[in-house]
């Protein structure tokens, strides 16, 4: 017999709450991508944008890091933001061969209208609950970002484990 979300014991509600998790995560990255067409770019665009106004400058490597992307998936976005005129490439002076992207000032400007209508439409989706529980699902979220940051967190100190040789077991 299958289970169903309805014939779930009492017992599962991690399970329930990792269904509800990717639910919310799932419906939130379909409404993300209704948001940011309204600003002609992608959802991936709009990682890569978002990114590089947060931490600067960065090289191709570390911003594939940091989105948790390989290279050539980088490489070929940063290279579409780069014809739009979004995203600029320089070398690092000492190494030609690393490659830093920093935002235009066209990509800032796409950077403000994209926190803009995300944040509009943020708020119209808190709009819809109730103002007394709005509070609690901020602290609910607030608290979930900490734990996935902590989790990405440890995630990368076992992978550096693993590269230098420690931690084979």
């Amino acid at each position: 017999m299958v289970a169903t979300g309805n014939d779930r014991a009492p017992g599962d509600a991690l399970e329930t709450a990792g269904a509800l998790l990717r639910d919310v995560a799932r419906l939130h990255v379909r409404a993300q991508r209704e948001q940011v067409a309204c600003c002609g770019t992608t959802v991936a665009q709009c990682h890569l944008l978002t990114e590089l106004d947060r931490a600067g400058p960065l090289g191709l490597t570390e911003l594939g890091r940091r989105l948790g992307l390989h290279k050539g998936w980088i490489s070929r976005g940063v290279a579409a933001l780069v014809d739009e005129g979004l995203v600029e490439r320089s070398g690092t002076g000492g190494d030609e061969r690393v490659v830093v992207v920093a935002l235009s000032r066209a990509g800032q400007r796409r950077v403000v209208a994209l926190n803009k209508a995300l944040n509009r439409h943020a708020a119209k989706v808190l709009g819809r609950i109730a103002a007394p529980e709005r509070a609690l699902v901020h602290h609910a979220l607030a608290l979930v970002r900490a734990a996935l940051r902590e989790e990405l967190g440890s995630g990368a100190a076992v992978a550096k484990r693993r590269l230098a040789g420690e931690g084979h077991t």
